[in-house]
């Protein structure tokens, strides 16, 4: 049942990515046209490395036994707001913004709401693949993710850029570091 479950969520998650991709190779092959901005590039690559991550730890619902509508719907639901977040980042027109930086800050509420709804979400998953997964990953995990979603919140509201850049290089620090100290192997 898993693998039936998973499969509309991995291609929803996978056309994120896929957005993702193409954004970056936009940005390749239209040099000049639009100014890339290194803090938005770097909240690309957060949310390649959220993406990706996200497919891995959904893994830990193979062993649900009996799957409801509620729990996919939740599972969709997550999947649909990451493949919010990755479409946000790279616009049909960029141009007609005045390029990525404009863009960014013009339209910061949405990602950053979004962000801050992935990261609520993301403690009911863990929550939801069983309470010992969720104390393994210890009291740090509960208290990132509810500083991170209120920094989201701030982030929504500022257009500060020095704001905006300290908290995407923290946030893709600790999500890299994060991934590399619990996300390695899954048993």
């Amino acid at each position: 049942m898993f693998e039936y479950v998973m499969v509309l969520a991995s291609i929803i998650v996978g056309l994120g990515l896929t957005h993702l991709l193409l954004g970056v190779s936009h940005l390749v092959t239209s040099a000049g046209k639009a100014k890339p901005y290194w803090v938005h590039l770097v909240w690309v690559a957060y949310m390649f490395l959220t993406a990706v991550m996200w497919w891995w730890f959904e893994f830990r619902f193979r062993t649900v036994e009996v799957w409801t509508f509620q729990l996919f719907l939740f599972v969709l639901a997550y999947a649909f707001i990451i493949y919010l977040m990755c479409a946000w980042l790279f616009p049909e027109n960029v141009e007609e913004h005045g390029g990525y930086k404009n863009y960014f800050y013009a339209r910061r509420f949405w990602f950053f709401g979004l962000l801050a709804a992935y990261l609520l979400i993301d403690l009911v998953d863990t929550f939801l693949k069983g309470s010992a997964h969720f104390a393994s990953l210890g009291l740090e995990y509960p208290i990132a993710t509810v500083s991170f979603t209120i920094l989201a919140f701030v982030a929504a509201a500022l257009r500060n850029e020095r704001f905006h850049g300290a908290f995407a290089l923290v946030c893709f620090a600790y999500q890299f570091a994060w991934t590399f100290r619990y996300a390695l192997t899954l048993s």
